[in-house]
């Protein structure tokens, strides 16, 4: 299902792809990239990083053969370098961009020193905001919660729940979690208009004091649940989406961090249940095993 989006602009008008595939929406098309282009600082706050290294590399060459062409164009304006050598304008200008000045070769015309000037402020702005940059990125708070690769719908207490389990990769407490749990479906109202509607699942715990090692999230399908009276089929066939928002604050650093995961229908296991993690030593203690954290088994398999 494919859907197009048309943004009217003074100055240039952009049409985007929206692609809807096993519920999830996917941008498409070379409208997307010139949104991105347009906003360049998230950009390169949400590239990876050998992305945002490269893209720092290529323009670091970029800026330094153009003060070279500059300098090329400008004639015999810089001493001790060697008459129509490029390489040598090249590396002086990475010299001044750097602020290193070897004084090997330096400016010997207006010509050369006001480039000279120019490059100097140039290379002063490129760190500061290489260095913002790069401060942002690291800085930005970031939690390590994995979640189960799949959901499954199982009976607990009598009731159809649906169920999928997250843990703390690192070993901290992440103080007052909290857990959002929407499902997002293609539906048609009674005027026959096409929507892309979200609802809440309401679910038996959605917060904890301290989110350390493992949750299970369970969301009792009664009828007051979105997903009564759906099957598999009917899942697919209505593009459903689970989407998974956790937060909490850091004990470490003391800040919000945010965790997100989405469940397609095709992630979605009828009558399964995930394999225990939680086991007993010898001596009566307990340990968690996550070696079966995303492992599930059939209800048959269970009696």
């Amino acid at each position: 299902m494919k859907f197009r989006l048309k943004r009217l602009s003074k100055k240039r008008p952009q049409r985007v792809q929206i692609k809807i595939q096993d519920g999830q929406f996917q941008i498409i098309g070379m409208g997307a990239w010139y949104s991105y282009l347009r906003d360049p600082y998230h950009l390169l706050l949400t590239i990876p990083w050998p992305g945002f290294l490269l893209l720092i590399c290529l323009s670091y060459v970029a800026i330094n053969l153009i003060f070279a062409v500059a300098y090329w164009l400008g004639g015999d304006c810089i001493a001790n370098a060697q008459p129509g050598s490029f390489s040598d304008l090249f590396f002086f200008s990475v010299q001044t961009l750097a602020s290193i000045g070897y004084g090997a070769m330096y400016p010997k015309t207006l010509y050369a020193n006001t480039i000279v000037t120019i490059e100097a402020m140039v290379g002063l702005v490129g760190i500061a905001v290489m260095t913002g940059l790069a401060f942002a990125r690291f800085s930005r708070p970031s939690a390590r919660v994995i979640f189960s690769s799949v959901a499954v719908i199982t009976p607990y207490n009598g009731v159809p729940t649906l169920m999928f389990r997250t843990a703390n990769q690192r070993r901290n407490l992440i103080l007052e979690a909290q857990m959002r749990v929407y499902l997002m479906r293609d539906e048609i109202t009674t005027e026959g208009e096409f929507i892309r509607r979200l609802h809440d699942l309401r679910l038996l715990r959605n917060q904890t004091p301290s989110f350390t090692l493992s949750w299970l999230v369970l969301h009792p399908i009664d009828e007051s649940s979105p997903l009564y009276g759906m099957s598999a089929e009917s899942l697919i066939k209505t593009n459903t989406n689970i989407v998974v928002s956790i937060s909490g604050i850091d004990e470490t650093v003391a800040q919000v961090v945010h965790a997100r995961h989405n469940y397609t229908a095709r992630n979605i296991l009828w009558n399964s249940r995930f394999v225990d993690i939680f086991h007993h030593t010898s001596d009566g203690h307990r340990y968690i095993d996550y070696k079966f954290f995303h492992d599930v088994v059939p209800l048959d398999e269970t009696n």
